[in-house]
């Protein structure tokens, strides 16, 4: 995206927007690691079209844009971030809308929404579809983006339709064909996603009880939730001898690092691909530590990590 030559020093982008706007706005209260630093502004628009017009001055005035999403999968650098960071909490970025007659298909979900929300709204309904994601953190805009999936099914694989918001303040709708959903990964282009309409269908309440039961049951046998971390910090890489995709924290483990120490932020003994954080932990710590990790399995076992965790720092990409 357009980078910012300055930090913002006036709300001139947006004083007769239908915008919330705080500056100097802190972000580590909304992450899941809890540490970072400020955004120059933090901007809520109420409207789609307050968001269109808020990209297109942003986009004109060389004005860099980052979206947070649950703030989960991210890490804000100790020093914060430039530009404006865009929080979509508003009615009409977080509804979710099923048919009102016959049987439901398909549901419309803002791109603001959380991800676990609407899984427990719609299961609690008697829907299935979303039920193989339970356990992943993030906002359905930001699930969509890196097709958040695990070892049950990816989001990818639910999804009808995707509206974006473009940094030329264009919305555009894009089919699941046109996204190529893959490994943490989808074609959509730059901009804002808005809204996705997801694939549902009634399943009996007793099964899609048990299912809901399992997946949980498996993710909290396997997976330090009760730390403070972001997820997993690497996707899983493909094994150049195998061709084949092998687990980042089975090479991690492999290669001796569980328990490692950076400061505040440490590997989990749980679970490899996990960085977690200690009170007073700085974002610097996980950073360090991260590419730590990397470095270390590759020299050990040859294969390379890439992170999964999205790293936000001044000036950075």
């Amino acid at each position: 995206m357009t980078m910012a030559t300055s930090p913002l020093g006036s709300t001139s982008l947006f004083a007769d927007l239908d915008v919330d706007v705080e500056l100097d706005a802190p972000l580590a209260q909304r992450t899941w690691y809890g540490v970072g630093g400020p955004a120059d502004a933090l901007v809520r628009p109420r409207t789609a079209e307050a968001l269109a017009t808020l990209l297109r001055r942003c986009h004109r005035n060389g004005v860099r844009v980052r979206v947070l999403g649950s703030g989960a999968n991210l890490l804000v650098a100790d020093e914060g971030v430039e530009g404006v960071v865009i929080l979509l909490d508003a009615e009409c970025f977080v509804a979710l809308q099923l048919n009102a007659e016959g049987p439901v298909t398909a549901a419309r979900v803002g791109g603001g929404r959380d991800l676990g929300k609407t899984i427990r709204e719609t299961t609690g309904a008697g829907l299935s579809g979303l039920e193989p994601l339970i356990g992943i953190p993030a906002s359905i805009g930001g699930a969509l983006r890196m097709n958040a999936g695990g070892k049950f099914g990816a989001i990818g694989d639910v999804v009808r339709a995707v509206g974006v918001v473009g940094l030329d303040g264009e919305e555009r709708t894009y089919g699941a064909a046109d996204l190529n959903f893959g490994y943490r990964h989808s074609d959509l282009p730059p901009g804002i996603v808005t809204w996705a309409v997801l694939a549902l269908h009634a399943a009996d309440p007793v099964a899609l009880r048990a299912r809901c039961k399992e997946v949980s049951a498996y993710k909290a046998s396997v997976q330090p939730l009760a730390a403070h971390s972001a997820g997993c910090m690497y996707r899983n890489p493909v094994d150049p001898a195998t061709n084949q995709r092998v687990s980042a924290g089975l090479l991690i483990d492999r290669a001796g690092l569980k328990g490692t120490r950076v400061g505040g932020a440490f590997v989990s003994e749980q679970h490899g691909n996990f960085i977690c954080v200690d009170p007073g932990a700085r974002a610097a710590d996980v950073a360090e530590l991260a590419a730590t990790v990397a470095d270390e399995t590759f020299r050990r076992t040859g294969i390379r990590l890439e992170r999964e965790v999205v790293f936000w720092s001044r000036g950075g990409e």
